[in-house]
């Protein structure tokens, strides 16, 4: 059994990450909080049995074996180092860190000190992107030319706060939702992004200068090309991920979601297709795999270096559409 701590008390621990530990057969031990008040109320809401302070107390704590960090973005570089140094395999939240050379300092310390670290892009672990990963595969659509992927959604009033006001923390639209269309993109085509153009808009949820909205394109190393369009102010969108090759399309719709739900169809010369999703808890899915690394059977669905990946893309995104010139995207991995 795995033994897990969380670093950071957070929304997106309490309504999927501690469920999917618990029915993966891990244990959570202890959760931190700066906030003590905080922190014990969260442990007895979570039936979580001791509740510290200090990112210190709690990677020192002998009986954790992984943390999960899901604080605001500007944190996660100490609070992953302390966890390497204490020898303490991490899951961590996207976007890594705030610079990428933060991020490879990351990965490096987790190397060094023989531990896992993963990334939670959950939405490798849906249904759906590993059917239209498995298709490109099999050839099914040929040669992969086209992308777009529509993730414009509502961010809702409770998980507002930060992510529209604080640029120190890593807020806006950029850091929180183009990250993961890039990861997954990475993931369906096997395929890496060079470089970025985009536009942003403030379109009335967004403050001191951080973006609610972005659309742009990624240029990826095989010649593709992949739109996308990300907002936290659309409250009636559907999502959707698409690829479009020589020979098929696939099309799949509501599909950028926490949640294990969506379609994807299958267009070529014979017509239209629905392909067969298992759905599963994407979170719960991630999770095993996580355990499984731990025990050296593979590796997390999202490493450390998807992770440096995925932010990579999203500060070209930034750049871009702060000059409106093409920025190149290099990880440096």
């Amino acid at each position: 059994m795995t033994r897990w701590g969380l670093i950071g008390a957070s929304t997106i621990a309490h309504e999927w990450v501690i469920d999917a530990i618990r029915a993966e057969g891990g244990e959570i031990v202890s959760v931190m909080s700066t906030s003590a008040e905080r922190g014990q109320k969260y442990a007895a809401d979570h039936g979580i049995a001791k509740s510290v302070t200090s990112v210190d107390a709690l990677v020192h704590d002998q009986d954790v074996d992984a943390v999960y960090i899901s604080t605001t973005n500007e944190l996660h570089k100490d609070q992953v180092l302390a966890a390497a140094a204490a020898r303490k395999h991490v899951l961590c939240e996207k976007p890594l860190a705030m610079s990428l050379a933060d991020a490879k300092a990351m990965v490096e310390a987790c190397h060094a000190a023989g531990v896992v670290l993963g990334t939670n892009h959950h939405l490798r672990n849906a249904a759906s992107h590993t059917a239209m990963r498995d298709a490109i595969a099999a050839g099914k659509i040929g040669k992969p030319l086209a992308a777009r992927v529509f993730h414009a959604v509502y961010l809702p009033p409770h998980l507002q706060g930060w992510r529209l006001d604080k640029p120190e923390a890593g807020g806006g639209v950029i850091l929180d939702i183009t990250v993961h269309d890039t990861d997954t993109l990475r993931y369906v085509l096997g395929d890496d992004p060079v470089e970025a153009v985009a536009a942003s808009q403030i379109g009335g949820l967004g403050k001191v200068g951080l973006a609610d909205g972005v659309m742009g394109v990624l240029r990826f190393k095989s010649g593709l090309i992949a739109q996308f369009h990300d907002g936290f102010t659309t409250k009636y969108a559907e999502t959707g991920f698409e690829i479009h090759g020589s020979e098929g399309s696939l099309v799949g719709r509501n599909v950028m979601t926490q949640r294990p739900i969506g379609t994807v169809t299958l267009r070529n010369a014979e017509g239209e297709t629905e392909l067969k999703l298992d759905h599963k808890n994407l979170y719960e899915t991630g999770i095993a795999k996580f355990h499984a690394a731990i025990l050296g059977k593979g590796q997390p669905p999202a490493t450390g270096e998807d992770g440096v990946w995925s932010l990579a893309a999203g500060l070209a995104v930034t750049e871009a559409a702060k000059t409106g010139n093409v920025q190149k995207i290099n990880p440096g991995l």
